[in-house]
């Protein structure tokens, strides 16, 4: 039997309170733009025409969010949604219930995500943002976490913010890949460590060390997750060092288990010439 597809999560609507500078409209527009949400309202708000700094600001948002904003009282939004409001400030006396508890960003979006309900995410003014008659009628606070020693961020930042961590609710696709890079096939990743051991025996004839540094190599490219790309440059780095190795008659090292070495797979003396090419003293 297949069920029915539930219904489609409603989205929250952004209300700013009272703002008093247009361009700020504009960035809160825009990041709802950003960040897939579309219904903004605001309490009066100042004189918004088409060549304040809002539209200015306001980005591609100009052509939907912000000319569809919609003015309201602030009567209307607690009546009507289940209000989320966002202060600097909190109290951390659990005795004082006006701005304490608060939930940050991502505690809003994880318990937004058990719940289909209409919200309201209200922000307030730049300079003094939500005062505590207005929170005590708001049902949550949120606070995004700061430096103790400057924690108010300018309003269209704390929109941006608290928007962008509530992403997951709001946003269907994003213009990312769905992943951040693809490993590259195990086989090819396979073929850089054949090409790896051989360098290393050229040039190391100790055999615990190469074991080692095998394994060390094996993790590293285990936490890395080449692309095929990278496997590819670095294979052929140790192809070509492998055979500048063997032109200059370095050969394989040969380990017979007591430490000396003798020649190599190809026949070659291992013993390197001096730089007079005379052979070794």
């Amino acid at each position: 039997m297949v069920s029915e597809p539930s219904p489609r999560r409603r989205k929250p609507v952004v209300v700013v309170v009272e703002p008093e500078t247009p361009g700020n409209i504009g960035t809160i527009a825009r990041a709802m733009k950003n960040f897939g949400l579309s219904e903004l309202k605001l309490v009066d708000p100042p004189e918004l025409d088409r060549d304040s700094e809002a539209y200015g600001f306001a980005g591609h948002a100009r052509e939907d969010v912000l000319p569809n904003a919609e003015e309201v009282t602030f009567d209307e939004v607690v009546e009507r949604y289940h209000t989320i409001g966002t202060t600097a400030i909190t109290n951390e006396d659990s005795r004082k219930h006006v701005r304490f508890p608060f939930k940050t960003p991502v505690e809003v979006r994880e318990s937004l995500e058990t719940v289909d309900t209409e919200t309201a995410l209200v922000f307030g003014r730049e300079g003094t943002g939500l005062d505590n008659e207005e929170l005590k009628r708001l049902d949550e606070v949120c606070s995004i976490p700061a430096s103790g020693e400057y924690p108010v961020l300018n309003l269209g930042q704390a929109a941006t913010i608290l928007l962008y961590e509530l992403r997951p609710l709001t946003v269907d696709e994003y213009q990312l890949p769905n992943v951040e890079r693809e490993r590259a096939d195990e086989r090819d990743i396979d073929r850089f460590y054949d090409f790896f051991e051989t360098f290393h025996r050229a040039i190391d004839d100790r055999q615990h060390k190469r074991e080692k540094t095998s394994v060390m190599m094996r993790r590293l490219l285990g936490r890395a997750h080449p692309t095929e790309r990278e496997i590819t440059t670095l294979t052929g780095i140790f192809r070509r060092a492998n055979d500048l190795l063997e032109d200059r008659t370095f050969g394989d090292h040969v380990d017979d288990g007591s430490g000396e070495t003798g020649e190599g797979a190809n026949g070659i003396s291992n013993e390197t010439p001096n730089r007079s090419g005379t052979g070794n003293e």
